[in-house]
């Protein structure tokens, strides 16, 4: 097992966790000095916070811990490709990497609809490894949303 599946197993782990509590499963981990700082999983129901994505909460935690709004020297491992707006946090927040699972066609904003981490324009870029456990990731998405259609 690689680094980046084994701490991808770890994001996992938050997704099946949001999934068991009703959420839709994403789950993130900040990885600094190879340790785990700061983990998280989709709270959007429960806050109610339309900003409670996993990435989201993940970045906050870890600044927490980190005592600093640069994320510099961090990786973000997340189960599902990025949306709009958590691609932007992740360049905003300065971490030197992303690490995802499945892809996400229809809101994903780092390969799939929109290129934001390593976008030329902006004032930083984001090194972008997917694809990581992506059969499993998307198999948590996929037994999920069909859970909740049978229901």
């Amino acid at each position: 097992m690689t680094k980046d599946e084994f701490y991808m197993g770890k994001a996992i782990e938050e997704a099946k966790i949001a999934a068991a509590v009703g959420e839709i499963p994403v789950g993130a981990v900040v990885i600094y000095q190879k340790k785990a700082i700061a983990r998280a999983y989709n709270l959007r129901e429960t806050l109610p916070c339309a900003t409670a994505h996993a990435e989201l909460l993940a970045i906050e935690k870890a600044c927490r811990v980190l005592g600093r709004w640069r994320l510099t020297g961090c990786t973000l491992y997340v189960t599902v490709e990025p949306c709009p707006m958590c691609a932007g946090a992740i360049v905003n927040s300065r971490l030197d990497r992303v690490v995802y699972g499945c892809d996400d066609p229809k809101g994903g904003a780092v390969r799939s609809l929109f290129q934001i981490v390593d976008n030329p324009a902006l004032n930083h870029r984001v090194e972008v490894t997917a694809g990581v456990r992506a059969d499993e990731c998307a198999a948590i998405m996929r037994d999920f949303f069909r859970s909740r259609r049978q229901k």
